[in-house]
């Protein structure tokens, strides 16, 4: 219980923060322990930062894939993935945005094992996404055409996270979705 307290906040501050400037003091403080006492529940600063980045990816994954798993494969799966990804960051990290962009932005040319572990997560992610893409119509879409509707999917949603976060839009869901929406109209064409 403890240990999820510890990291639920760690996540908070990562998103708030980045992954770097995310001190031990200050998640210990927060989570009413002294540092000496995070340590009875990860051995290093950079065991917690990992167990932070897995943390997050399974939270992710909780929040938008799971609840989608009883729908049918292709576009009604990605139009429900894709509505709980935009509530992700409006609901789940509305404070400060989405930590798994905190992450990537931080450790995208930081080579190690917390590069590693996002990494991982992030490629099984587009996996499942480009299945769902090829899935969309019989014959399916091509590999390239199903990874490049990913690619778009993704590119909408950091663009609704931007409108919405920095630019104030509030008009950006919306906006977002009638992009997606018109990508998903291309792709069951063969032209996404």
């Amino acid at each position: 219980m403890t240990r999820a307290r510890i990291l639920d906040e760690a996540a908070r501050q990562v998103a708030a923060r980045g992954l770097t400037a995310a001190s031990l003091g200050d998640v210990a403080v927060a989570v009413g322990l002294s540092k000496s006492g995070l340590f009875k529940h990860f051995d290093s600063k950079e065991a917690m930062q990992l167990a932070v980045v897995e943390q997050v990816q399974q939270r992710f994954t909780d929040f938008i894939w799971t609840p989608t798993l009883d729908l049918p494969h292709g576009r009604p799966r990605l139009e429900a993935v894709f509505d709980r990804w935009l509530d992700w960051s409006e609901s789940e990290w509305s404070e400060h945005g989405c930590p798994i962009v905190s992450l990537s932005v931080e450790l995208d040319d930081q080579p190690g094992p917390l590069r590693d572990q996002l990494q991982k997560g992030m490629m099984q992610w587009r996996r499942t996404l480009v299945r769902e893409f090829m899935a969309m119509r019989d014959p399916p879409l091509s590999e390239p055409e199903a990874q490049s509707g990913y690619f778009q999917m993704k590119s909408f949603v950091l663009g609704h996270s931007e409108a919405r976060r920095l630019m104030g839009d509030p008009d950006a869901r919306r906006s977002a979705r009638a992009a997606f929406h018109a990508l998903l109209e291309r792709a069951e064409k063969g032209a996404a």
